[in-house]
């Protein structure tokens, strides 16, 4: 639909230059001239008008064929030079000249062709003039003038095409750079789907020998003891409902992967623990804490880690040595803040592990924020549910 648009307002546009420069030269004829008439000249009439209106009605197409449109303008106009009309300034040919010069910029031998074509045309109306009444001398003057004009018009035409072509060039840059960067974020996406596929299936295998071990002792103690069976079978119950949450919330975005992922946190201690071992590794880091410790289930346990630990290690390695958090242990959410002075500006959500961050973040139905705030401050929010849709 642009394209259309952009099209027709060329057509409006085409038009009213080819309407202004009749006009302009039809006065211009009317007149014998530009300033004080000069004697000598044909009065304009009927076949004066055609002839302008030749001069200028192909620029109406001048677009599509410059070529054309360039040789019937500087046909129109030679024809009225040499009927001798006061054509002083020849609009219709100066307009022409300049869309050639635009439109073939980019191919040299059309260029070399047209540019040839050109400068033989003011010779050739020179050549015109001088037969039909003027002697050369008083001619000099007119011809440096017309020279001056063509060669103008000619060199901003170019100058168009070359300034076009640039715009064109990096439009299609910044196309292929935003390609670029949307292939980058979505390798992101798949990578960190990868390691949350990894972590689901370490903490499924640790929960399945869990059930494993709490089955064998239900069985054994069934008749022994019943209320240490009904414990086991209690403890059973709990671990395979977590981990069927777990699966349910996660599983939609898992790939393959062959790597260990590492033990997995189990609970609040471990967020706190990470954030003393940034400490101990030279990051000023000021943590405030709030809530009682608790277990978290392994999918938000495992996100909540890896975003803080991404944050910490992005205040490390782009601010200045500081960074705070601020946890909050909720009764549906764990809630995560970190921010840090850094020393150039980050655009908002820019960095391919913020896109990770995110991307564990929506798998859990929660929400991550990091932008850049002021005083040169960046922030990163992020809340994770313990269950879906809290």
């Amino acid at each position: 639909m642009r394209v259309r648009t952009g099209a027709r307002g060329r057509t409006v546009a085409d038009a009213a230059v080819a309407v202004a420069a009749g006009v302009f030269t039809i006065g211009m004829l009317r007149e014998g001239g530009l300033g004080a008439a000069e004697p000598g000249y044909r009065e304009l009439d009927a076949f004066g008008v055609v002839l302008a209106a030749a001069s200028v009605s192909p620029l109406l197409v001048a677009r599509r064929f410059p070529g054309v449109a360039w040789a019937v303008v500087a046909a129109g106009t030679l024809a009225l030079l040499v009927f001798d009309y006061g054509l002083d300034v020849p609009p219709g040919a100066l307009i022409a000249t300049y869309l050639l010069a635009e439109a073939v910029g980019g191919d040299r031998r059309r260029r070399l062709a047209a540019a040839v074509a050109v400068a033989a045309f003011v010779p050739a109306a020179m050549t015109v003039m001088v037969l039909e009444r003027q002697p050369l001398l008083s001619m000099s003057s007119g011809l440096f003038a017309w020279v001056a004009m063509f060669a103008l018009v000619w060199i901003a035409g170019d100058r168009s095409h070359l300034r076009r072509q640039r715009i064109a060039e990096l439009e299609e840059h910044a196309r292929l750079r935003e390609q670029d960067l949307a292939a980058q974020r979505r390798l992101a996406a798949s990578e960190e789907r990868i390691r949350i596929a990894r972590e689901l299936h370490d903490s499924a295998g640790h929960a399945i020998n869990v059930i494993l071990v709490q089955a064998g002792a239900a069985r054994l103690l069934h008749r022994r003891d019943a209320g240490r069976s009904l414990r086991a079978i209690e403890t059973i119950e709990e671990v395979a409902h977590g981990t069927v949450t777990d699966i349910d919330r996660l599983v939609r975005a898992l790939r393959e992967g062959d790597e260990p992922a590492g033990p997995a946190p189990a609970d609040t201690v471990a967020l706190e623990e990470l954030v003393d071992r940034h400490r101990a590794s030279g990051l000023d880091v000021s943590a405030t804490f709030h809530g009682a410790r608790r277990g978290l289930p392994s999918g938000v346990a495992w996100a909540a880690y890896r975003i803080l630990q991404e944050a910490l290690t992005n205040a490390a390695r782009h601010g200045s040595g500081t960074a705070d958090v601020r946890m909050s242990y909720g009764p549906a959410a764990v809630d995560i803040e970190v921010s840090n002075p850094v020393g150039v500006r980050r655009r908002s959500g820019g960095g391919l592990g913020i896109v990770g961050m995110r991307e564990r973040a929506a798998l859990l139905d929660g929400t991550l924020e990091a932008a850049a705030g002021e005083a040169g401050t960046f922030r990163l929010s992020a809340r994770l549910p313990y269950a879906a849709g809290t």
